[in-house]
């Protein structure tokens, strides 16, 4: 590991390919307008604020993916779900970050 990546961490989509490979449900958590311009094929809309009256669609899920535009939105949902009992969810970060490995993978 180089001195940048130790100090700051990189983006190791290891575990993210390896899931979505699997078939992962896959959730934007941005808005509705946010997503109507554009996400990842096959993925649900659950905005983030709305993701604590949504945790039924979570369950019987073997992996979970969430993103987001730029990756803040994915961190807060994953906690969110950790805290609510899920613990098969890999943040995605950016929808554009998981739609490369979808497309390319």
């Amino acid at each position: 590991m180089g001195f940048f990546s130790s100090l700051f961490g990189t983006a190791d989509n290891t575990k993210l390919v390896e899931v979505i490979k699997d078939g992962a449900f896959l959730v934007d958590v941005r808005s509705y307008e946010e997503f109507s311009s554009g996400s990842v094929k096959g993925a649900v809309n659950i905005p983030l604020d709305n993701l604590q009256q949504q945790l039924g669609k979570f369950k019987e899920k073997q992996n979970i993916v969430v993103f987001c535009r730029s990756g803040n939105r994915s961190s807060m949902a994953k906690s969110v779900l950790a805290q609510n009992g899920f613990q098969n969810v890999v943040d995605g970060g950016t929808w554009q970050n998981v739609n490369k490995i979808l497309t390319n993978g």
